[in-house]
């Protein structure tokens, strides 16, 4: 996954020749530039870095055959980008090991491969892994769960604060409260111990 660096006064004239160059759409790419303010016997540039979302799916299907072997399992991996989200899903005959409990080994995986995307070419993206549905049906899960609790806290009024959850199911929770315009949520604890309160709003 190769990162490349152009150069230039004039920023329209530095994209043009990036899809010249790699002979594609703007929408086949990240961009990443930066405006560099002339000194005293140096004029002002645009640094624009590029990267193909191609090859970006390349080193996630890379990074999982390399995941595999580390850990002796058969793994293969299905990826999908869509409007900026890299949804991969695992395929193998070990799920469990894969989703580990409470899904934690699942969430590792996409933690780490995220870093890693980072590392390599400084951006952060929107990555999804998933086994089985097995996120999909967590959030049905928790969304039942919550539904529950929300009533509870209707009826009530007094504060409930939810198990710890990661911040995909956090932010899943703070949208599904919205809709419930006599409630409102806060995240409180650090690290793996942060969770949700759901609070009811005094009129």
């Amino acid at each position: 996954m190769d990162l490349k660096v152009y150069e230039g006064k004039n920023k329209d004239e530095i994209l043009k020749k990036i899809l010249q160059d790699l002979n594609c759409q703007q929408e086949d790419l990240y961009l990443k530039s930066e405006f560099i303010e002339g000194k005293l016997f140096k004029g002002s540039k645009y640094i624009v870095s590029v990267v193909r979302k191609n090859d970006i799916i390349d080193y996630i299907r890379n990074y999982i055959d390399t995941l595999s072997k580390n850990m002796k399992i058969h793994i293969e991996s299905e990826i999908l980008e869509q409007d900026d989200i890299y949804k991969v899903t695992l395929i193998s005959d070990q799920n469990a090991i894969l989703i580990g409990k409470e899904g934690r080994t699942l969430n590792s995986i996409q933690l780490l491969l995220k870093q890693s995307i980072r590392n390599k070419i400084g951006l952060s993206l929107k990555i999804n892994v998933d086994v089985a549905n097995y996120k999909v049906k967590r959030l049905k899960n928790i969304e039942y769960e919550v539904k529950k609790i929300i009533k509870e806290v209707q009826s009530s009024k007094i504060t409930a604060a939810l198990d710890p959850m990661n911040s995909y199911e956090r932010r899943f929770i703070h949208n599904l409260v919205s809709e419930y315009p006599d409630l409102e949520t806060q995240s409180i604890g650090e690290g793996k111990d942060r969770r949700i309160t759901i609070k009811y709003k005094e009129k």
